[in-house]
């Protein structure tokens, strides 16, 4: 099981999935045209707020009161449960399990969730990790736990920065034909472009961040000088970091940006897209057919 950076969310098979006509010929034309779910079809609509750049709803745990969760697609499995709720709601340390934060492992516990729940949409017993998420941070950005990418992996996933909505339906899908759709194989790595560089970026929604980058291509697209920037929290590892500017453009499906704050490092072994570079579009997930679009601002 994997873990990822906190500073800084079973594949179905497609024959079995149900659309209607008109929603199957919408996503043939375009992948973005799935990031408005019909209400009748959501089985998740709720809003959410951004917290040092990362999306927050709230969640109910065993049927008890609503908690602060943060949904994270750069955390695999179902969640996390910070420390606090585990206690609070003497919640049980069941087994052990090693996670990586993609530079250290870890041994970490794990505890059971009866049920989580979202906007009335409830998933049932699910081993989560826990350990300590919010201590060492501001408490205004204090959460209880972390909604995993696995959560809603049999549907799509719309995260609506623009109108701070999170959508989830069974009922639509990004074709893996449709313009736009960006495919990746292992979540959700998919296809950017740094000036004339083309490579590969992690979209991580949990890093309160714009992007990072491994000192091995930051030397490919940039030749300006670095500045200190301190130390930046992996989940497991303390890593030395630069800042720089980066001049770009960067291009992720429909989000295109210029002068981006970055973070360079030698120990970070890939480039990660953070919340703040996805603040400004709707992003959809299927995870079923292994695409993801990212989309402007509606007109």
């Amino acid at each position: 099981m994997t873990d990822k950076f906190p500073i800084a969310l079973a594949l179905a098979a497609l024959a079995g999935c149900v659309h209607s006509p008109d929603i199957v010929s919408a996503i043939e034309r375009d992948a973005c045209s799935t990031v408005t779910i019909p209400q009748e079809d959501a089985l998740i609509n709720v809003p959410f707020e951004i917290v040092q750049g990362r999306v927050y709803v709230q969640a109910r745990v065993n049927g008890g009161n609503y908690h602060t969760f943060a949904v994270d697609t750069g955390a695999s499995g179902m969640g996390r449960a910070d420390a606090s709720l585990t206690k609070a709601l003497s919640l049980p340390i069941i087994q052990t399990t090693e996670t990586s934060d993609g530079v250290n492992v870890a041994t970490v516990d794990m505890t059971r969730f009866d049920s989580l729940e979202i906007g009335g949409f409830v998933r049932k017993d699910l081993d989560v990790i826990t350990r300590d998420y919010s201590s060492k941070g501001p408490p205004e950005a204090a959460i209880s736990g972390i909604i995993g990418r696995e959560f809603f992996a049999d549907g799509l996933l719309i995260i609506d920065f623009p109108s701070r909505t999170l959508s989830f339906s069974r009922k639509q899908m990004i074709k893996p034909d449709a313009p736009g759709a960006l495919s990746y194989t292992r979540p959700f790595r998919v296809p950017v472009s740094i000036g004339d560089i083309e490579t590969t970026g992690n979209l991580d929604s949990g890093a309160n961040i714009f992007l990072v980058l491994p000192k091995t291509l930051y030397d490919q697209v940039a030749a300006s000088p670095l500045e200190t920037a301190g130390k930046g929290r992996l989940t497991n590892t303390v890593i030395e970091t630069h800042r720089a500017t980066l001049r770009g453009p960067v291009r992720i499906g429909a989000a295109h940006e210029s002068d981006v704050d970055i973070r360079v490092s030698d120990r970070f072994p890939e480039l990660l897209v953070g919340g703040k570079l996805l603040q400004k579009y709707r992003i959809a997930i299927d995870q079923r057919s292994q695409r993801v679009a990212i989309c402007s601002p509606r007109e």
